[in-house]
């Protein structure tokens, strides 16, 4: 039997352990919703959704976009967005579409709404509320931005509202209070009206995609600039407005890495032979912009050339331009050997910066042994130019028709493309960006824009995104400089661990199925399962499931052990499931205070069993001090939720004055 102390640390450890999971992850979900059924349609939301995701992409963000969605597809997509979002450290939530305000509360409307009946709106609507208690329980950092605030197109005005009939507002949202470390935006201030636009994007969309890739950026300085834009679109009348307790800083864009170049270089360069190329790489903005090339330092034994010009001190040259910079020795310069230098910086759009050197050692270019030189250093260059060839030829045969399988909701997968030159003129542009999930190094993510260096390559990762079944493409241009790339594209193919297809729950917020029943669990499911656990144990998921498995074959013991597991490296499900355990005397004994005590704490991270049953606990007073109003509320976010057990203590509370 678990001590008290160990219950404790149970809840300590489930309650954090999610903020441990995963460093530096920052998760979008993107939803516009236009094609209303029973009112009238957006023309915006639609193309706001696909501008706005595009610009969380370009910002390294895990996204998931969503168009019109009724209200099951939004519980699927929700629940999809917050198995991803556990552990990250930003999560965001951007909506497009209708939604109005109810007494104070605030709802995101699903296109299959109609809201003729008073209790409709519990059922048929998404209270922002519940979205944002969902991210609470799940990041460190919570962001909701909402181009929402239109006027109530239903004709019915009167709703019921927990046990309340309330009037609907006319127009806008209402204020939302914030949690620590939230940032509620609005697209218009509470109460008033926010528009569609005269173009294909409403004013606040276009606004927050051009200024949110403002690189380096804190939120609250890009969403000033946007309530700029938009208040001089609108000529004043539409007021973007935001409530905020953050007390870490938010930056969407960060450009944090410089231009790539290659260590230092040696050169030997001839003297009294005209122009030598220096073959000098071309340098690489890994996150995809251009880049500009400063000379610091210029050799002092001879000139530099571009194109036959002269280049000076300071002047700017575009990046592409480097490989062709070529230097001049006069004759007699070099006598038998000197070493000179060249020092140049590279400069990308963010302010990044990195510095290059060239070792020069000058020979005399005249005579038989002059000649020989320049013979050895023609063959050289010859010898590169074929070898470079073989490189990206090699590289491309690495990647071009590659299919892998990579596991879903295990973190990101190293694909291990085994890759055949580290040459550091060879860098690798992204061509296509996979249609969902996200590619990362162990330092980045990587954008639809990204580049990465040959050395690199084999640390490339990949996360499917929770949900998504279907493969993906990701395309590369291989190159060595601006003159010669070839492309390659690879296939990735999410699949499912065994273990979740044998054992997954129903309504599990960090599963990645949709889960059986106990009933349902076959005796395949144990040996799934153990050998899941064994190639992921930090996987918390699969210990459950695990526990699962155990308990459907009868090995109680067995079970209640992978459960606590599971509790302790922060599987919220478990935590519920160490409370019914204790609830119902399985493999332990009766202990109705300790199962409260883990339902409550299930229910703190969001939950829907556990919602559930804290929930009826504290409307019925079994064991704890009553509380009818926010039992209920508990419940009844567990029914909006899809969990069908809420729905049915609810229809005996509502039908038959029962006491759940």
């Amino acid at each position: 039997m678990l001590r008290l102390c160990g219950l404790i640390a149970v809840f300590l450890v489930a309650a954090l352990a999610s903020f441990d999971a995963s460093a530096d992850r920052r998760v979008a979900l993107v939803i516009g919703n236009s094609e209303y059924r029973e009112i009238p349609a957006l023309k915006n939301p639609d193309k706001d959704a696909e501008d706005v995701s595009k610009t969380f992409r370009l910002a390294g963000f895990e996204v998931f976009v969503a168009k019109d969605l009724t209200k099951l597809q939004f519980e699927e997509q929700f629940r999809n967005y917050l198995a991803a979002a556990d552990g990250a450290d930003l999560s965001v939530v951007y909506y497009s579409g209708h939604g109005f305000q109810i007494g104070g509360e605030n709802f995101l409307i699903p296109v299959d709404a109609s809201l003729k009946n008073a209790a409709d709106i519990e059922v048929q609507a998404v209270k922002l509320d519940d979205v944002l208690q969902q991210l609470r329980a799940k990041s460190k950092i919570q962001v909701i931005i909402l181009d929402a605030c239109r006027n109530n197109p239903f004709p019915r005005k009167d709703y019921w509202l927990r046990d309340q009939l309330i009037t609907a507002g006319n127009t806008g949202l209402a204020q939302v209070k914030s949690s620590l470390n939230t940032l509620i935006a609005f697209a218009t201030e509470p109460g008033a009206v926010a528009y569609d636009g005269a173009g294909d994007l409403s004013p606040f969309s276009s606004a927050f995609s051009r200024r949110a890739l403002a690189p380096n950026q804190e939120i609250r300085s890009v969403m000033a600039a946007v309530r700029r834009d938009v208040v001089e679109a609108t000529d004043g009348k539409q007021v973007p407005w935001e409530n905020s307790s953050l007390i870490d800083e938010v930056v969407l864009m960060r450009r944090a890495n410089r231009p790539s170049l290659p260590p230092v270089l040696e050169k030997v360069v001839p003297s009294g032979v005209g122009p030598v190329a220096l073959d000098l790489p071309e340098p690489v903005d890994v996150d995809g912009g251009s880049i500009t090339v400063s000379i610091e330092r210029p050799p002092a034994l001879g000139r530099l050339l571009l194109d036959g010009k002269a280049v000076a001190v300071g002047e700017p040259i575009e990046g592409r331009d480097l490989p062709r910079l070529k230097m001049d020795v006069p004759k007699g310069v070099g006598a038998p050997e000197e070493v000179d230098m060249l020092a140049y910086a590279t400069h990308d759009n963010w302010g990044g910066q990195s510095q290059g050197i060239m070792v020069f050692r000058v020979k005399n270019g005249q005579g038989a042994e002059g000649e020989q030189i320049v013979a050895s250093l023609e063959t050289e260059q010859k010898q590169q130019v074929l070898e470079r060839g073989i490189h990206i030829t090699g590289a491309a045969e690495a990647i071009e028709n590659r299919q892998i399988s990579v596991p879903v909701g295990v973190g990101p997968v190293p694909l291990k493309l085994d890759f055949p030159t580290n040459d550091p003129a060879v860098s690798l542009k992204l061509a296509s960006y996979p249609a969902t999930g996200t590619l990362s190094l162990p330092d980045r993510a990587l954008s639809p824009e990204s580049s990465l260096m040959a050395d690199e390559v084999d640390q490339l990762r990949y996360e499917p995104q929770i949900g998504a079944a279907a493969p993906v493409e990701v395309g590369f241009e291989i190159r060595a400089d601006s003159s010669s790339s070839k492309p390659a594209t690879m296939k990735l193919s999410p699949s499912v661990d065994p273990c979740d297809q044998a054992a997954g729950e129903p309504l599990d917020l960090q599963g990645v199925v949709p889960g059986l029943l106990p009933n349902e669990i076959g005796t395949e499911a144990v040996k799934a399962c153990e050998a899941a656990v064994k190639a992921y144990p930090d996987v918390a998921r699969f210990r459950y499931e695990l526990g699962r498995a155990l308990l459907a074959a009868g090995k109680v013991e067995e079970a209640e052990k992978a459960v606590e597991d599971a509790a302790k490296k922060g599987h919220v499900r478990a935590v519920f499931e160490l409370g019914y355990m204790y609830f119902t005397g399985t493999g332990v004994a009766v202990d109705r205070s300790q199962a409260n005590a883990l339902y409550r704490a299930a229910s703190d991270k969001g939950d829907p069993y556990g919602m559930t049953a804290w929930g009826r606990i504290l409307f019925t007073g079994n064991g704890v001090e009553r509380d009818t109003g926010k039992g209920l509320d508990l419940m009844l976010k567990a029914a909006a939720m899809g969990h069908t057990y809420a729905m049915n203590a609810l229809a005996a509370i509502f039908t038959e004055g029962a006491t759940a």
